[in-house]
């Protein structure tokens, strides 16, 4: 058997294995598979470079499924690879296996986590950029993509990315077999309208009939040669092929075969083909984790006033200076979000992303993959735009700090369209995230170096306005924790804040305690996790609680302390006070006022509810009371 008729066998292997995964699940896309098994057959075979032995070999190469729902073909060259035997391949979509729908680095040759369309090319860029700047080794990335997926705007965000930052080593390998979940895509067979549109961005563009094997070899042999662009393989394929009950019909889509045994009889029956794969060129060495120094985080003076976004910058700076690992991007606000101060320290571990959140999260995502720490910074309204990234992130079990500033209703003038009012809720909901609001510029720099080690997904929200300086710079802030800001065995209410309302709380129990009412307060910096024990005990002792965020009232702030109080013993009386109409323009004291979360309106709600005269009760479900107070400025 020559070469080219192995690879003709090693993909018809390809496809009546993922057929037999299919079947035995009851599920799956099998359809898709099939048509991308001859150009996964020639990469495997021939031009990947890796050792599946060592999987977290810097010289490895990396393959990325955008197409994640061909899960199949992605196992069963696994399978032809020989690190999953046919026992665990047919235990496909079964509980316990790590061969799941989607894959997912259950599987340690999974870089990350893919599946929702439109995400494994804009991660396969930041991975390209590792290898580029900061690794600077010559593994490529391979990226299969679906034709579908290509209607996606993050994949042109990736596309316009990879021309910028002359990804030469990244290969786009897109699977045009015209078909997809519902009916045909939107071009169709029509391969010079994506080659058309690569070449626009800048790529190196080659169309091929992705069942010619050869036309495969010399496409990838090319797309090595290639050098200062990034290639786009755009193969002609049919959904399907090989088994005349499917190839290129609709309505097969996500379903096993009906006829399994028939039609992998039609495809020559079962092989037992193993590849030995190429091992990487281990001639260079990673460029990374080379240490600067000891880590001098800036010092800002108490009674003084600063931004919390600016002692990001500083914080971030000071690690980038001592920590050879720590790299940022940003959307092309750094001079708001004072990454800045990174990029002129540290510029070849700074990365412009540029108005392009999904590309930005996505970059920091690949760049993890490779042991990078990223911090990756906008508006934090922005990152809305972005949250299918965080989300698939966290299935990943990747390691990205988020930070957004420019929080809340306190930004003033700019309006609600730059007003992140959902962003607690949006960060508490990913799996085993972290959230951050640091009201101060010291806290802010101790949180930002507490960041750097912390695994997940852990978002820093900072503010626009300069904030008093409360804290010393020797204060440390654990997460998980909480600061006592004013306390005293007289204490009749607790107002629970963070961020720039801490500082409203303060001041709301200044106004109390001249009407002889003593006020504990407490600075919840850390939202998740959160100091169960501190807020519990504060319960306990003072019966009320009030809190306040610039936030809307769902899941942020408030519903985080009700979380925490829900299984107390002694469950107290909460009152959240948080925004609860649409905000226009005015100043940022005009903000807070209007919302109902300045310092008055805190003070207003604790001597009501130490009156016991709420306006509105309702239960939280589990026993404790919720108290939502109405006053004449519009709600609060």
């Amino acid at each position: 058997m020559n070469e080219l008729e192995r690879w003709r066998e090693l993909g018809q292997q390809l496809r009546v294995d993922a057929i037999r995964c299919s079947a035995a699940a009851g599920s799956g896309h099998p359809t898709s598979a099939m048509s991308a098994a001859d150009l996964m057959a020639v990469l495997l075979a021939k031009h990947l470079r890796y050792d599946f032995a060592a999987p977290d070999d810097p010289h490895n190469d990396h393959l990325v499924f955008s197409k994640g729902h061909a899960s199949p073909l992605l196992y069963a060259m696994f399978v032809a690879a020989g690190v999953v035997s046919d026992e665990e391949l047919l235990s496909y979509r079964k509980s316990g296996s790590r061969l799941q729908g989607h894959p997912t680095p259950a599987l340690p040759w999974v870089d990350v986590a893919t599946g929702s369309l439109g995400q494994g090319l804009p991660i396969g860029v930041g991975i390209a950029l590792a290898g580029k700047r900061l690794d600077q080794l010559p593994y490529r990335v391979w990226v299969l993509c679906g034709d579908s997926e290509m209607a996606e705007g993050s994949m042109w965000e990736a596309v316009e990315h990879a021309a910028f930052y002359q990804l030469d080593r990244l290969t786009a390998i897109v699977d045009v077999n015209r078909l997809g979940q519902s009916g045909e895509t939107m071009h169709g067979w029509d391969l010079e309208s994506y080659a058309a549109r690569f070449r626009a961005f800048g790529w190196h563009a080659i169309t091929i009939d992705g069942h010619d094997v050869a036309a495969v070899d010399r496409a990838y042999a090319e797309a090595g040669a290639t050098t200062g662009t990034p290639t786009a393989i755009i193969a002609r394929t049919i959904k399907g092929k090989g088994v005349a009950e499917v190839a290129d019909k609709n309505g097969f889509h996500g379903k096993p075969l009906e006829h399994a045994d028939q039609a992998i009889a039609e495809l020559g029956g079962v092989r037992d083909i193993r590849v030995t794969v190429t091992p990487p060129d281990r001639s260079g060495t990673a460029r990374r984790f080379e240490a600067r120094g000891t880590l001098q985080l800036p010092r800002y003076d108490v009674g003084g006033k600063e931004a919390t976004r600016k002692a990001y910058g500083d914080a971030l700076k000071a690690l980038g200076t001592a920590r050879g690992d720590v790299v940022a991007l940003d959307g092309e606000v750094s001079n708001s979000t004072y990454s800045q101060e990174f990029r002129d320290a540290v510029p070849d571990r700074y990365f412009e992303m540029y108005i392009a959140e999904q590309q930005m999260v996505a970059a920091a995502v690949g760049m993890q993959v490779r042991g990078w720490r990223p911090f990756a910074s906008t508006f934090a309204a922005f990152l809305s735009r972005a949250y299918d990234f965080v989300r698939m992130a966290a299935i990943s079990r990747a390691n990205v700090r988020l930070v957004g500033s420019h929080a809340g209703v306190s930004i003033g003038e700019d309006g609600p369209s730059q007003m992140a009012l959902e962003d607690i809720a949006a960060f508490r909901a990913v799996h085993d995230s972290t959230v951050l609001y640091p009201s101060d510029a010291n806290q802010t720099a101790r949180l930002v170096a507490e960041m750097a080690d912390r695994e997940g997904i852990v978002y820093l929200r900072t503010t626009r306005e300069k904030t008093p300086v409360i804290y010393g710079p020797e204060d440390s802030f654990r997460i998980g924790g909480s600061r006592v800001v004013r306390s005293s065995g007289e204490d009749q209410v607790t107002l629970v804040a963070a961020g720039v309302t801490l500082h409203e709380a303060i001041a709301a129990a200044d106004r109390l305690a001249r009407d002889g009412i003593a006020a504990r307060v407490i600075d919840l910096y850390s939202i998740k996790p959160i100091d169960v024990e501190t807020l519990r005990r504060a319960a306990r002792d003072t019966g009320r609680v009030v809190t306040v965020e610039d936030h809307w009232p769902e899941g942020g702030l408030g519903d985080a302390v009700l979380d925490a109080l829900g299984g107390a013993a002694e469950r107290p009386t909460v009152v959240k006070l948080a925004v609860r109409t649409m905000p226009g323009s005015a100043t940022p004291a005009e903000q807070l006022t209007a919302a109902g979360i300045d310092a008055a309106h805190i003070a207003d709600a604790a001597r009501a509810l130490i009156a016991s005269t709420p306006v509105e009760h309702a239960s939280d479900g589990e026993g404790t009371t919720v108290a939502a107070v109405t006053g004449a400025s519009g709600g609060r």
